[in-house]
């Protein structure tokens, strides 16, 4: 029994119009702005959400996949219940390509790599996530450096699993947090940007109905 309460935050979501990449009768791509929720949350100071936006100007927009509060990047939504049940499906069995890109505090001196480590809730600091070898869920990201800029390093980070706050706790489990968490970054690396600097820039993935591979692509806004 858990009975801890999550670590309180302010919803200030941004104001402004959602950048749609594609839209049919089928699928909706968009790209989700740092700071919104991608589905409305406990309480009606947090109604204000990606799906809401959505639905108040395209007509049944399901959610597919989420991605935290405080990162951007593209997401695909269903608009009906068959192209919700073949969407999802892709995201289970991993046949969708995620490419993130990511500004973490340090050095990177290796070009490439990957982390395999399981992770579960951290239930007394929720929701945040740690390693966990006995518990934890498998994890698994690949990372490639893409170039050094001042103290910091702009890395590319693949996914291979899609666990809560995955590439935030294996980016850390290097010794280089993503600058701007307010979860697992400390002192500079914390307060070296407004915002998380993790951004979902590419997305590829089958079209539910068509048949045809899709990909989207959102340059990071940092």
């Amino acid at each position: 029994m858990h009975d801890t309460q999550p670590i309180p935050f302010d919803y200030v979501p941004p104001e402004g119009p959602l950048q749609v990449l594609h839209v049919d009768d089928h699928v909706i791509v968009v790209v989700k702005p740092c700071g919104l929720l991608s589905v409305t949350g406990r309480g009606e100071d947090r109604q204000d959400s990606l799906v809401t936006r959505l639905a108040a100007q395209i007509s049944g927009a399901r959610i597919v996949h989420r991605l935290d509060l405080d990162t951007s990047g593209v997401m695909v939504l269903a608009r009906n219940a068959g192209s919700h049940r073949r969407l999802s499906m892709q995201f289970e069995r991993r046949e969708t390509d995620k490419a993130y890109v990511a500004r973490v505090w340090g050095l990177v001196l290796e070009q490439s790599g990957e982390v395999n480590l399981p992770l579960i809730v951290d239930w007394p600091n929720r929701p945040k996530q740690k390693i966990c070898f006995e518990d934890g869920r498998p994890a698994r990201t690949l990372w490639r450096v893409l170039r050094h800029e001042d103290d910091t390093t702009l890395m590319q980070l693949e996914p291979v699993t899609g666990r809560s706050h995955q590439l935030r706790v294996h980016m850390l489990s290097l010794g280089h947090p993503i600058v701007g968490d307010s979860l697992y970054a400390e002192g500079v690396a914390r307060s070296f940007s407004a915002r998380l600097e993790l951004h979902a820039r590419d997305l590829a993935f089958t079209h539910p109905v068509t048949g045809a591979r899709l990909a989207f692509h959102a340059p990071a806004p940092f």
